[in-house]
């Protein structure tokens, strides 16, 4: 005999404390379920309420609305004959628990409060939520009166537990818990639950699904089983990117995987099973024998009534897939552009403007604008009519038109502002208006230089004095006061066109404006406070330069957009001093280090947790081929000065998108002081006695092959991982 079993898990672009499309984009995906035959269907994290509400868990009104939406759910058919884990905060005495609820023909036959919280990188859940901490027994919870008067239900069994039916076992595992040092799923399988369902709010970080693939698989290759996983797709409300992957993972195999990045609402991921191959594979494994033999009993729930299938042909297996990743130039691409596209939806904006330079950072957040468009327009092409309506509202389309060229839709909702001024080169200037022609955008040219004057004659009639440029004599003060005046003077103008150029133009609505300034000028503050890096949004805020040019070079030739590769290998400036025949201003020069060392303090930095002296330890492992450990020391100090000097500049950071565990943010994810002794005299005289100790001792450098290859294997001084990013 076989037992069959058709379960069915999805991504859903839920939105903080929208009950009313969260509960519509429950139901369908329940109907989609149903109606490829599943009878198990798992939701996202917190799905009703949506999983970034933050400070809006403390507030009553979202879980009495929870409540209002599941019951609406449980009082129609949405749950007749399948399963539904359906995530939701509820209040059990004084304590607030984040719970999935699993429903089942019109009724609950548990909840299941979530036992260890996510409390670091962006993650704050101790702050809303009380970790279940009761483990031998299942609680007797009641109902709220008109929940149990709608169902004729007045409590159900609360706590930590799995649910029998006549043919299987089937238990809960929710996000953070899979990557606790002791799961639950461990003892939950030595218990005989074959089915685990882990709805999870997963955000994207670059390079990071195969991490979170391999917990799925590892939670069953050895103890066998069916692994379900849930995700949220889209922008929930904030910075980050929930990345979907829906999968399902049988016997270590992964059988069915959704998308990363998509338009698509609602994607139901559905995968067919014979659970005797789980039986079979414990069977065959004696220490997994040996260990249920004398396992700790975890509480369950009894339902009478049989969830899987006999041999029946009509029922196709699921067989193991080729895993999809993408490289991390799509992943830069297809995540920021449906995080846009989100963001613009969901904003009540008509479109983007985009102060565009022609340098790196803006052409990147050029082409992701226009990578958002070519996505539109392929879903559109597929059928999804919910983008279409988006689309066909923004763009502001007529009389039954709706979006069929990328190129077009982006000339409706994205202007591109060439802010020239007289250190601008014809380079740069030509180099947007290509690439502005090739996305699409509405191009506009404007020079800055009489704003500049008049500012420059204000200053000079109220002091006496008008300020020069270092080549032309003056101060490093009067020097960097002439590159602020133009950098602000662009930001200014950028939220002026944004707001007034869709009325000049006859356009509904107001633009967003785009900010393009990375994570490496946030981290080293190489940017003016208050100039275009101030905007509504940035995209690439959490992203290397390192990153940003390999997806330069990627895009000209899969976003088709061929001058990208032009702008990637131009050497980075700001263009704010006056360009001599022997003086052109370049960005590494002007912040003294690297674009690729300054990738690497940062790493250290935040990934790694390094404070100057550990930095300083690590990094004479790694350069000390090549640099002497006072050199080493040299740069450390540089950097550290300027990182404290520059930090109270990432307080006032236009919100970007999270994409980097070494992300500067400093709202949500790098929590930092803002003022800081700059002299770190503690710190930088330690480094110095480490200087001192090396150079008395007369060590062989330490960019000696043996040293680095006996010490290469150990771990550095940050206590875990390999800092030698």
């Amino acid at each position: 005999s076989m037992r069959l079993l058709s379960v069915a898990t999805c991504n859903l672009n839920q939105w903080s404390m929208d009950f009313d499309t969260n509960t519509k984009q429950i139901k369908d995906s329940i109907s989609k379920s149903k109606r490829a035959g599943a009878v198990i269907r798992l939701g996202p994290e917190l799905e009703i309420p949506g999983c970034g509400c933050e400070d809006h868990f403390l507030e009553l009104d979202t879980i009495n609305h929870s409540w209002e939406c599941l019951k609406d759910i449980l009082v129609g058919d949405w749950t007749d004959g399948i399963v539904c884990s359906i995530g939701m905060p509820i209040i059990k005495g004084s304590e607030r628990y984040n719970c999935q609820v699993l429903c089942f023909n019109r009724k609950i036959i548990m909840i299941r409060p979530k036992m260890w919280l996510a409390n670091d990188g962006n993650y704050r859940e101790l702050r809303w939520f009380t970790a279940w901490k009761q483990r031998d027994q299942l609680d007797d919870f009641q109902l709220p009166l008109h929940v149990s008067q709608a169902l004729g239900q007045k409590s159900v069994p609360f706590g930590y537990g799995f649910v029998k039916f006549q043919d299987t076992a089937i238990a809960a595992e929710v996000c953070e818990e899979l990557f606790t040092p002791c799961p639950p799923h461990a003892e939950l399988a030595l218990n005989g639950v074959e089915v685990f369902m882990n709805a999870s709010g997963s955000h994207h970080q670059l390079r990071k699904l195969d991490v979170r693939l391999r917990a799925f698989i590892g939670a069953t290759h050895t103890r066998g089983g069916v692994y379900m996983y849930s995700n949220h797709q889209g922008c929930n409300g904030g910075r980050l990117y929930y990345d979907g992957c829906a999968s399902v993972v049988v016997n270590g195999d992964v059988v069915a995987q959704g998308s990363q990045f998509s338009l698509n609402d609602v994607e139901v991921v559905v995968a067919h099973m014979d659970l005797d191959a789980v039986t079979s594979l414990r069977g065959s494994l004696s220490s997994f024998q040996e260990q249920a033999s004398c396992k700790v009993k975890v509480p369950s729930v009894d339902v009478p009534y049989n969830l899987c299938l006999p041999f029946n042909l009509r029922i196709r297996l699921s067989v193991p897939l080729q895993i999809k990743y993408h490289s991390a130039e799509e992943e830069i691409a297809f995540g920021p552009a449906c995080w846009l596209w989100d963001y613009l939806r969901r904003s009540g904006a008509s479109g983007f403007l985009l102060p565009l330079s022609g340098g790196a950072d803006s052409s990147s957040v050029s082409a992701i604008v226009g990578c958002m468009c070519q996505l539109v327009v392929k879903e559109i092409a597929n059928g999804d009519e919910q983008v279409k309506a988006d689309a066909i509202r923004i763009g502001n389309y007529k009389d039954g038109q709706y979006p069929t060229d990328s190129r077009e839709l982006v000339k409706r909702i994205f202007y591109s502002v060439f802010m020239g001024s007289e250190n601008n080169s014809k380079m740069t200037k030509s180099r947007a208006k290509v690439l502005a022609d090739e996305i699409g955008s509405w191009h506009l040219e404007v020079s800055i230089d009489g704003l500049v004057s008049s500012l420059l004659s204000l200053f000079q009639t109220l002091t006496g004095k008008r300020p020069r440029y270092k080549v032309d004599g003056g101060s490093n003060i009067e020097n960097l006061s002439l590159q602020n005046i133009q950098a602000r003077i662009r930001m200014v103008l950028a939220f002026m066109l944004a707001s007034l150029l869709p009325w000049v133009h006859n356009k509904p609505g107001f633009y967003l404006v785009l900010g393009s300034t990375n994570a490496d000028e946030g981290l080293r503050g190489n940017l003016t406070k208050y100039d275009c890096s101030s905007a509504d949004i940035n995209p690439i805020g959490s992203l290397s330069k390192q990153d940003l040019r390999a997806f330069l070079r990627w895009a000209a030739i899969h976003l088709g957009y061929s001058s990208l590769a032009y702008i990637e290998a131009a050497p980075p400036t700001a263009e704010l001093e006056p360009i001599r025949s022997n003086y052109t201003q370049c960005d590494e020069v002007d912040i003294g280090m690297s674009y690729e060392e300054l990738s690497v303090y940062g790493r250290l930095r935040k990934t790694f947790r390094c404070g100057p002296v550990s930095m300083f330890q690590n990094l004479c492992y790694r350069w000390g081929a090549r640099l002497s450990p006072s050199q080493v020391a040299e740069k450390v100090k540089h950097f550290f000065k300027y990182y404290s000097i520059n930090r109270h500049k990432m307080t006032t950071m236009t919100p970007f998108y999270h994409a980097e565990s070494y992300s500067p943010e400093d709202n949500r994810f790098d929590l930092r002081q803002f003022l800081y002794n700059t002299r770190w005299p503690y710190q930088f005289q330690k480094i110095d006695e480490l200087v001192h100790e090396l150079d008395v001792k007369d060590v062989q450098k330490l960019g000696n092959h043996d040293t680095v290859a006996a010490l290469s294997n150990g771990v550095g001084a940050t206590g875990s991982g390999n800092p030698n990013v």
